[in-house]
């Protein structure tokens, strides 16, 4: 089976002829991602990314499963409700509408909900890898190893930048951010850079003014927003330009940076190194990805939703995408089956190239696809991939480090606190 998928290859000439699929029973994906809350924005441009993926396939006869063709369907449900609420919603999509696979941002009020999903071994992936354990044997993060890949961003800027030593880190601290913290930590520590003030904010109520002013105290040379949500990520970095900041600025993410360079400047934003792409850069043409034309996808995206491209955008299409080329070649839809060709040889392709499961000195099970990653920077007021940089070889060389900080943060898998999910279930019975 080519590593090529079916979306791929409607993405590229739309070629499959257009098949009836009478009345066979839907194949259905679940979406359970924040449509509401301080999460929003990891949540719902991914979940449109998703429906551009779905149209794909179901305009040219749906997925083929067993020699005959099913259309398929998205199933949502809003995660950012609180736990019990994400957990009846993952038993509505389980018992209910039978889904195949549940998509998830994780963290937060996801711990119910994946216990469920686990019990049950319903194959299930996560944008933040830090969920995963022994204990999660069908959970997966075969679409970014948050926060690991913002290693390379630090590298980068080290060697682009040997004379900015002195970072400032300001982080929430949440199961998103911690995490981030941590490896922005250890990235330092293996750079050389030294950490002149640190700051952990309630991502709810945080103030970017006060965080701001409390991180130019300390002098910096670098002003690092770790895995901000994006209006924080705003927010920090005109109050940086407003107060006269002339050093760089490390983050995740950059979301909607045309408007952070009207608020700013062009000459401002060219200090602000990131670590997600626009897909219509020409240096994802030639590399192998997810989808053999990222502009195809990008291109598409804006079109129908325009201005609201993100970070997460792709993320979900690219683990449905992944997903799918396992169901071609495993001729399933069962979860063992489906795992075990995601899993094949261990190494296959990645959205920026090949990669290889990861994450047993970390999460205890190798369920993280750790491939290689894009650093980011803003010339000319548009965003251009500066190199690729690999996490890989940077976690062999200094996982230590790495493990050392997610312990102090308390994010190594065994410190996290199991939920109870057969009190939560009587509960809800009840």
């Amino acid at each position: 089976m080519s590593a090529v998928s079916l979306a791929q290859r409607l993405a590229v000439s739309g070629s499959l002829p257009r098949l009836s699929v009478q009345e066979r029973a839907p194949i259905r994906i679940g979406a359970l991602v924040p449509l509401t809350g301080a999460e929003l924005f990891w949540g719902r441009p991914g979940l449109d990314g998703c429906r551009i993926w779905v149209d794909w396939i179901n305009e040219h006869g749906g997925m083929m499963v067993g020699g005959r063709r099913h259309l398929v369907e998205l199933v949502e449900a809003d995660s950012a409700l609180g736990a019990e609420a994400t957990l009846e919603a993952a038993r509505q999509m389980v018992e209910t509408r039978k889904v195949r696979l549940v998509l998830t941002l994780g963290g937060r009020d996801m711990g119910l909900a994946l216990a469920y999903l686990m019990d049950r071994r319903v194959l299930t992936a996560t944008l933040l890898p830090s969920d995963l354990s022994p204990d999660h044997r069908t959970l997966i993060a075969p679409a970014e190893v948050h926060p690991f890949f913002n290693v390379t961003g630090v590298e980068w800027l080290a060697r682009h930048k040997p004379e900015a030593r002195r970072v400032a880190l300001c982080s929430q601290a949440d199961e998103m951010g911690l995490p981030s913290l941590a490896t922005y930590r250890a990235a330092c520590r293996v750079a050389g850079r030294e950490i002149v003030e640190e700051i952990q904010y309630d991502a709810e109520t945080g103030d970017a003014g006060a965080i701001l002013q409390q991180m130019l105290a300390a002098e910096p040379d670098v002003l690092c927003w770790c895995s901000s949500a994006p209006p924080m990520i705003e927010a920090l970095t005109v109050a940086a330009y407003k107060a006269g900041f002339r050093g760089e600025i490390l983050a995740c993410t950059c979301d909607h940076y045309d408007r952070l360079i009207a608020q700013t400047s062009s000459a401002f934003m060219e200090r602000f190194t990131f670590q997600f792409p626009d897909f219509d850069d020409p240096a994802l043409e030639r590399a192998e990805f997810f989808f053999r034309r990222p502009k195809t996808f990008f291109d598409t995206f804006n079109e129908r939703f325009p201005d609201e491209w993100t970070a997460v955008s792709w993320e979900y299409a690219a683990i449905l995408d992944r997903w799918h080329d396992a169901v071609e070649v495993a001729d399933s839809l069962a979860t063992p089956t489906v795992l075990a060709a995601l899993k094949r040889g261990r190494s296959m392709p990645h959205t920026f190239g090949m990669a290889r499961w990861w994450g047993t000195e970390v999460y205890g099970i190798d369920n993280a696809l750790v491939g290689d990653w894009p650093v980011v920077a803003i010339r000319d007021g548009k965003a251009q991939i500066q190199e690729f940089g690999s996490v890989l070889d940077w976690l062999e060389a200094h996982g230590a480090t790495l493990i050392e900080e997610l312990g102090a943060t308390g994010q190594l898998w065994h410190q996290r606190m199991k939920p109870d999910l057969a009190h939560a279930m009587s509960d809800t019975e009840d």
